[in-house]
């Protein structure tokens, strides 16, 4: 007996007084990826490539986020942003559809796609698995704690080790719960000297003409309809914590074989779209396009956006999101289901429509081919804006317009300053919307910054954010668009893999080296990269004749040349490759969208001991979806060892303007 006092007695001594038993790690990878979203498979898919150990955590069943959840018509803004995995995303689909890329495609093929990448390298995928606590030690976080969201409180916790995480979720939770710095909401345009950011109130998805707020036009003793904020408006540019609004991307078919129609949905209340109602006996119905951007997807599908003073866009509804709770998340997005099921049935079914407008809405319906596991509806939330870390390098409009530059740069961005609408307010005593800004003065291609993805290094030094990262409101809706939040993915695992190899803070990463490995591997592995000769490229480039210089941002990277002399006066642009080696290569022309553009377009190829005749008719060239421009294949060729290939591209023949802006030489076996 007193052995054993003596031995508790020196127990006691080891351990602190009322000790918190150490937690049981259920799982120990290189690379922790949080949020199963288009980024997260990119990025989990890297670190494998990598050689890295890696686990994958989405805490719903659904993957691949917005990019399989409904958002087929791509935001691009310029295809030279478009690079790594997340060019060989959109290759994939150009491979399931018969092309070279697809930027318009169904939810059901793309979520294929990323189960292909997680298939691929058996990378190991956790799912209704959401974090509940970020468990650091000193700077660094060394688990997260996992509750199962299918059944929380029902199950024990888990806990997940990792020596690099990657917070890949649209809301930023993991970066929260590890106490990073972030904001929600807009900046006054004051902190960063901006114009377009803070509170604003424009013409474009707007109440073009004045409608009344109140449910008993003119008596604002009857109260205000729904959606309407009662509060004044403030200044320009003033600060505020509004987020601007989510919507669900809607996916319809016409097809009548795979349609479910449209029902009532739970809690439908007519009264929700009163203002509809008011805005259109102002401005008739002419269609369903006048309430809808009703892009068409392949196989009679749509993807459905929000347009105008009404529509998708469920406005002021989603401002509690970023920092809600689970619970309190799930009742907004129940909510905004609801809303927009109900317009649809609404516009279908209210006699207040014009009968061919219910007409026209009744011919669509949910695709029996996709969500099966949701009832046909997207599960996913177009969550365009939530929390934004605060980091060392902020992100701003200067930023967007070139009027600063990072030196760190690991990706680019070229979409437009975009946010949609924060509020729905009464202005002179008639409704408008607030907050809707669209800014494409002179927005071009232009470099993120790598400290822009990582936190101030005093508050964690092992994690990544590519999708909450470090930017104002109105430069994050520039940057947030999905092809180049995969681009920033697969940096950061990459990233991560050279921190974990050199045993180095996330912060002391070399982004020259980081960018090396990008450029040489962009696939993540040793097939050979693709060879782009662009006519900004003076050294590749030689131009003959007098060509007209034209900075549009619709051109592939800066810039592009054209001429519409119609060959009055012999005009060439010769494009020449820097390969390495003999191989056979794809060659592509980028074919922009043109005015009054030539029919036909000729070339000649030289392969280094041959000649060859190439001539494409434009009209046979379809350019579908936001993209600019489309890669044109001019022909397979084997370009021999030490030869000096070019492409020619020349004005002979021409009846229109032609362009001369890039080349492209894919290798034909990898």
């Amino acid at each position: 007996m007193k052995k054993i006092l003596l031995f508790i007695l020196a127990i006691s001594l080891i351990l602190p007084l009322n000790a918190a038993p150490k937690k049981e790690v259920a799982k120990s990878v290189d690379i922790c990826v949080y949020g199963g979203t288009s980024l997260g498979v990119i990025a989990a898919y890297t670190a494998k490539k990598q050689g890295k150990s890696v686990l994958l955590i989405e805490p719903t069943t659904h993957i691949g986020g917005m990019s399989s959840g409904g958002l087929g018509m791509t935001d691009i803004g310029n295809k030279y942003v478009v690079k790594g995995l997340a060019l060989d995303f959109y290759r994939r689909l150009g491979t399931h559809y018969g092309s070279l890329e697809k930027w318009v495609f169904e939810p059901h093929v793309a979520e294929k796609i990323f189960k292909d990448y997680i298939a691929e390298e058996n990378i190991e995928v956790w799912c209704n698995r959401r974090i509940v606590a970020a468990n650091k030690e000193g700077d660094r976080i060394a688990n997260i704690t996992l509750e199962d969201s299918a059944a929380p409180g029902k199950k024990g916790n888990v806990v997940v080790e990792a020596k690099v995480f990657i917070d890949c979720t649209y809301e930023g939770d993991l970066m929260a719960l590890a106490g990073v710095s972030y904001t929600v909401g807009r900046e006054d345009n004051k902190v960063y000297n901006e114009e377009y950011n803070g509170v604003q109130v424009r013409r474009k998805h707007q109440f073009t003409v004045d409608v009344d707020p109140y449910v008993i036009p003119g008596k604002k003793s009857s109260g205000l309809l729904w959606g309407v904020n009662k509060k004044s408006v403030l200044p320009t540019g003033s600060g505020d914590k509004k987020v601007q609004a989510y919507n669900f991307r809607i996916c319809l078919t016409n097809d009548k074989e795979n349609m479910i129609p449209i029902t009532k949905p739970e809690n439908y209340d007519p009264s929700k779209y009163e203002l509809l109602i008011r805005l259109k006996e102002k401005q008739p119905w002419k269609g369903l396009t006048d309430a809808f951007i009703w892009s068409r997807m392949p196989n009679n599908k749509t993807d459905i956006n929000h347009r105008g003073g009404f529509s998708t866009d469920m406005i002021g509804e989603n401002w509690d999101y970023p920092e809600a709770s689970y619970e309190e998340r799930a009742r907004i997005v129940k909510k905004h289901e609801d809303y927009t099921k109900g317009l649809l049935y609404f516009v279908g079914h209210d006699e207040r429509i014009p009968e061919f407008i219910r007409k026209e809405m009744l011919s669509w319906g949910y695709p029996k081919d996709e969500y099966v596991n949701n009832n046909h509806w997207t599960p996913q939330i177009y969550v365009r804006e939530a929390r934004r870390m605060v980091s060392d390098v902020v992100m701003t409009q200067h930023h967007c317009q070139g009027r600063e530059v990072v030196k760190d740069g690991i990706a680019l961005a070229a979409y437009t300053m975009d946010s949609h609408n924060c509020d729905r307010v009464i202005v002179n005593g008639c409704v408008r919307n607030e907050g809707n800004v669209e800014v494409k003065d002179n927005v071009k291609p232009y470099p993120i910054s790598y400290l822009s993805i990582v936190p101030k290094r005093r508050e964690v030094s092992n994690l990544y954010v590519p999708f909450c990262l470090s930017a104002s409101h109105i430069a994050f809706g520039s940057i947030r668009m999905e092809p180049v939040a995969m681009v920033l993915s697969q940096a950061a695992a990459t990233a991560a893999s050279m921190a974990i190899d050199n045993n180095c803070a996330v912060q002391d990463v070399d982004v020259k080296a980081l960018n090396a490995e990008l450029e040489a591997r962009p696939w993540g592995d040793n097939r050979k990269p693709d060879v782009v000769v662009d006519d900004a490229d003076k050294k590749c480039v030689r131009l003959v004749g007098d060509w007209t210089y034209d900075d549009s941002r619709h051109s592939y990277a800066f810039c592009r040349h054209f001429d519409n002399s119609m060959g009055r006066s012999e005009m060439s642009a010769f494009f020449h490759p820097n390969l390495k080696k003999a191989d056979e290569y794809n060659v592509y022309y980028y074919f922009p969208k043109q005015k009054q553009g030539s029919s036909v377009i000729n070339f000649n190829i030289f392969d280094g001991t041959e000649k060859h005749e190439v001539s494409i008719a434009t009209k046979d060239v379809k350019i579908i979806g936001q993209t600019r421009g489309e890669w044109v294949l001019l022909g397979t060729y084997h370009f021999a060892e030490g030869a000096k290939p070019y492409v020619e591209l020349t004005n002979k023949g021409a009846d229109g303007t032609i362009v001369a802006d890039a080349v492209q030489f894919i290798p034909k076996n990898r």
